[in-house]
């Protein structure tokens, strides 16, 4: 069968970065990091003293609904209700003339309401101890379940399409924008709202990674820790968020007089199948799943002008990145643009793949490659091929006509998504 074309029609975000596209684009574009002391609890209990990470400031969910609503969703719901709600009103869809279950809701998430999680067992284990009756919050377990963020955001809006999450840990948020890519070129969806959310800078989120000595320890600088291919980088910084994209039938958008950002070209999905939480060395995965979507796409690797990179800042995760990109491009890597936007956003985990993405599609849609911040010269790592283009420091302007979002995560998943400048 022909399959349908799939085009961006709206965009929207909650992140550390901005809590607009608007915002978060110039300050991307600006090479603004967004780490800083944590300030939603005292970290001082913490063994390895992480006491920083990338929060989103300002953030105040009054904007969007009913603060005795709001208290019924854990803080990634709001970013995700947040973040759809920017996006629909950026598409200029309006629901009332759409038939309901022609549009449906996908949306990622690594660690769901861990807040109120911790919250939740928090109170239940203080009444045992004390010897109360157990009673918990009538809102404890719709606020914890990670597929909770697509159906508050159907049911807001009505939506009777396809309605459910994904979690492939970081690589969440992008496998949710390829099943919505699938739906609506088969012709199962006229729109696909979809993303991901993330919300775990909490107790359990920064202990749990931090004894894994997955996160940086720059506690003396935070806004320079995040330093991806830098050879003193020493783990990721935390952020979250939520981030939202309008996925929609090519004939469905032009027919509205849609304004169309890009086009989705083609994706890839792979597993390393190496090990829970370290990369394949050589990163063998992370060079098939950027060929498969290649394939895809039915592009060759010449046609790719910009990769946003998964680039946490870890060790060996930059590494089996640089070295599968060598692998699937080393014909074209003096013509080919990179970046590692988490340099200034921290990693948002399951919400990633869907920030990166969006980040993907501004920069083809602005001919714009944002920057990775924080890199010195003397702090090259002779270990990374030196032909690769990681667009340090400053923003370059330049003709992205396509581009490529990787997302990788705990557990060797691996997801790409390429998107192309968009034409009749």
């Amino acid at each position: 069968m022909e399959l349908k074309r799939v085009v961006i029609t709206g965009l929207g975000t909650v992140n550390p970065l901005g809590n607009s596209v608007g915002d978060f684009w110039n300050n991307a574009v600006a090479g603004v990091s967004s780490a800083g002391p944590i300030t939603r609890f005292d970290t001082n209990a913490i063994k390895t003293k992480v006491k920083f990470a990338c929060e989103v400031k300002d953030f105040d969910i009054a904007e969007y609904m009913d603060r005795k609503e709001a208290r019924k969703i854990d803080r990634f719901g709001q970013f995700a209700m947040a973040s759809a709600m920017q996006a629909v009103q950026d598409s200029g869809l309006d629901f009332t003339k759409e038939d309901p279950y022609s549009v449906g809701v996908i949306m990622g998430f690594g660690m769901g309401g861990i807040e109120s999680f911790e919250e939740g067992i928090d109170t239940i284990h203080d009444q045992k101890l004390q010897g109360l009756e157990i009673k918990a919050n009538p809102f404890f377990v719709p606020k914890i379940i990670g597929s909770i963020a697509s159906g508050l955001i159907s049911i807001h809006y009505g939506l009777k399409g396809p309605s459910y999450a994904t979690s492939s840990a970081c690589a969440s948020s992008t496998h949710a924008l390829i099943d919505a890519i699938n739906l609506v070129r088969l012709g199962r969806a006229k729109v696909i709202l979809s993303g991901g959310a993330e919300a775990a800078i909490t107790d359990s989120g920064i202990c749990g990674f931090s004894v894994m000595r997955a996160l940086s320890l720059r506690n003396d600088s935070p806004e320079t820790a995040c330093r991806p291919m830098s050879a003193s980088r020493d783990g990721f910084v935390l952020g979250e968020g939520g981030t939202t994209l309008v996925l929609e039938e090519y004939g469905h958008a032009v027919a509205r007089g849609a304004r169309i950002y890009a086009e989705v070209a083609g994706w890839g999905s792979t597993a390393d199948a190496y090990h829970i939480t370290a990369p394949e060395p050589e990163g063998r995965g992370a060079a098939r799943v950027m060929q498969d979507a290649l394939k895809d796409a039915g592009m060759q690797p010449e046609d790719i002008d910009y990769i946003n990179m998964h680039g946490t800042s870890t060790p060996l995760g930059d590494i089996a990145e640089c070295k599968a990109i060598v692998t699937v491009f080393e014909n074209h890597l003096d013509k080919l643009s990179l970046s590692s936007t988490k340099s200034m956003t921290g990693h948002l985990l399951g919400g990633a793949g869907a920030l990166e993405a969006m980040t993907s599609v501004l920069a083809i849609y602005n001919d714009t490659v944002p920057p990775t911040i924080n890199h010195a010269d003397d702090d090259v790592d002779p270990e990374i091929d030196s032909r690769l283009d990681f667009t340090f420091n400053k923003a370059v302007k330049r003709t992205v006509n396509t581009a490529l979002s990787n997302t990788f995560g705990f557990g060797g998943q691996n997801s790409c998504v390429i998107f192309k400048k968009f034409k009749h």
